[in-house]
């Protein structure tokens, strides 16, 4: 599925109050690889952002007086977002705003343009619980490199979550390779499917197996005994293999 990372800026915190978009950054990801294809846009919200907000975007009011309104952009974005899995931070607040935006101008809510909506707050949550799970702490936990992000900027940080959002999801869909590199001209891709293949079991050292009870004793600390290995381990009535 097309899958699009979306960012927003806003004004202030409280789309009902009146606050408004200020600007939308969006990642194109096909088959989980950046195409390039992204959409970035700068919106004249018609009120300044509260003393707070500038402090985390840093965009000034006077910067937004001669940019677009978001009526002006509404149909680009829709047709870019329509059918895509949309992959957002903290979903609920940026749906929150986008709906508003789209009811001041009497259009139907995001849900019934994108395939889906994924947070990936609450996947972080689900992840790493107990832990800090703000876009900064991840990438510091997943070695994404945030060096460039002194403020809050929607297209950087949609850029950010785009690589967060793939260090994340990394699993079993790798099974599946290509056999030809990427930027070979002419090249003819060929899937070649990993299980086929008999693959050796190599089994923990004595050693591994220790260093891997002590991960497991921090985490069951740290989640106050909700580490789900233990858990799983306690139902199935089995050893823990390491």
């Amino acid at each position: 599925m097309r899958q699009i990372v979306l960012d927003t800026e806003t004004t202030g915190l409280s789309a009902e109050a009146g606050d408004r978009i200020i600007e939308i950054g969006c990642v194109e990801l096909l088959a989980r690889k950046l195409t390039g294809h992204n959409k970035h846009w700068y919106l004249n919200p018609e009120r300044d952002s509260h003393e707070d907000a500038l402090k985390v975007h840093g965009i000034s009011n006077e910067f937004l007086r001669d940019k677009p309104k978001f009526a002006a952009v509404v149909d680009e974005l829709l047709e870019y977002l329509r059918g895509a899995e949309v992959i957002i931070h903290n979903a609920a607040f940026d749906v929150g705003f986008l709906d508003k935006e789209l009811e001041l101008l009497g259009r139907p809510k995001l849900s019934t343009v994108v395939g889906s909506v994924t947070d990936t707050l609450a996947m972080a949550k689900e992840l790493y619980p107990g832990k800090r799970n703000s876009l900064d702490a991840l990438c510091d936990r997943l070695g994404v490199d945030n060096s460039g992000r002194t403020l809050h900027g929607a297209l950087l940080d949609a850029e950010l979550l785009a690589d967060v959002y793939i260090n994340m999801t990394r699993g079993q869909e790798a099974l599946l390779i290509d056999a030809a590199p990427q930027d070979a001209v002419g090249a003819i891709h060929t899937r070649v499917d990993l299980r086929q293949f008999t693959l050796p079991v190599l089994l923990a050292s004595d050693q591994e197996s220790a260093a891997h009870e002590e991960v497991l004793a921090q985490l069951d600390k740290e989640s106050k005994g909700r580490t789900l290995w233990r858990i799983q381990t306690r139902e199935s009535g089995s050893a823990p293999v390491a």
